[in-house]
């Protein structure tokens, strides 16, 4: 099988330079920990008094999970090698560089190996008295039935949680609320995706899985987990009308209800595609009679240079809403 062209120096050192270069060129906003070079923090997040807010999981996302570090989101994320949770020890340096004194949040997507390594993290934390509270993302609707919705995997709706977490740990809201916050974001966060081509490891650059020239994948995870249904490549209208059901048939949208819409690319597929994507998706919830308040459209959780996209429905309230809204600066994303 041929192999993948990728502009890296070996598979063995790109996430240390990847967070190397990262840090040079958002020097003013985020630093790697002198003992810990894969814990980023954020140089204007934590504060005494304030919850501290630690993300993470395998490379090869970007900019999930390093970009989302700075003042208003993530105190800080720790970071493993391409597709594997960090171990728990840049876990632990995170959650040590985030507390002051009021508690940290663990928020991260719903991988066992994810969830071993930040559990044992907060057990250590604990040792520590540092006070950790847990909150799993599980916002991949194709993943699991709704009445196993904790088995569900964490996809490009991080972002939402994420950002409405903490921007609750920017003002200073307490742990309960901050947990709580987080809590009903998850819950109210819907992301359905496809895959149209495989993405390849830096170490191997061979690609980790396959999918014949005119198929495609709805449900696909960003590791290339096995998708819901696997067929003949189908319009982008219908590619979205597919999508948009699977999450209408658990969201239950009333006409009047509030949405914020993130249309993610994989990393290989276009901005162009991912407009038309867009524009579908604003036809179907203009039909619901649903409003949008706010749209994202880009790579926010990608899956190397795969090419696919996501769509994630964020139900909005009131609450949710103003926490949205709140302004972050972080190296990648700004509010």
């Amino acid at each position: 099988m041929a192999k993948t062209k990728k502009i890296i120096n070996s598979g063995a050192a790109v996430v240390d330079e990847m967070v190397e270069g990262i840090c040079l060129a958002h020097s003013d906003l985020v630093m790697a920990l002198p003992d810990s070079p894969r814990s980023l923090v954020a140089r204007h997040g934590p504060r005494p008094g304030k919850v501290g807010m630690v993300i993470g999981g395998g490379s090869g996302h970007e900019p999930s999970f390093l970009g989302f570090v700075g003042k208003g989101l993530a105190d800080a994320a720790a970071v493993g090698n391409v597709f594997a949770s960090p171990p728990p020890d840049p876990i632990l340096a995170c959650a040590r560089a985030a507390s002051k004194g009021a508690g940290v949040v663990f928020l991260y997507g719903n991988y066992a190996g994810d969830v071993m390594n930040f559990d044992m993290a907060a057990e250590m934390a604990a040792m520590e008295d540092i006070e950790v509270r847990t909150i799993v993302t599980t916002d991949d609707v194709a993943s699991a039935p709704p009445d196993q919705k904790h088995k569900r995997r964490g996809v490009a709706g991080n972002f939402f949680v994420f950002k409405a977490a903490g921007a609750a740990c920017d003002k200073m809201l307490p742990i309960d609320e901050v947990e709580r916050i987080a809590n009903l974001a998850n819950s109210r966060t819907y992301t359905v995706g496809v895959g149209l081509s495989a993405c390849s490891l830096p170490q191997t650059r061979v690609p980790n899985f396959q999918l014949g020239e005119d198929e495609m994948e709805i449900g696909l995870g960003i590791h290339g987990e096995p998708g819901v249904e696997r067929g003949p490549l189908r319009t982008a209208d219908a590619i979205v009308d597919d999508m948009i059901d699977r999450i209408f048939a658990e969201m239950k949208p009333a006409r009047g209800d509030r949405v914020a819409l993130l249309v993610n690319s994989l990393g290989g597929t276009p901005l162009m595609e991912l407009y038309v994507m867009n524009r579908r998706v604003r036809q179907r919830l203009a039909e619901a009679g649903v409003e949008v308040h706010a749209t994202w459209v880009g790579p926010y959780c990608t899956s190397l240079e795969a090419a696919g996209a996501s769509v994630t429905l964020f139900h909005l309230d009131d609450e949710l809403t103003g926490l949205l809204d709140r302004p972050a600066d972080c190296a990648m994303f700004r509010a």
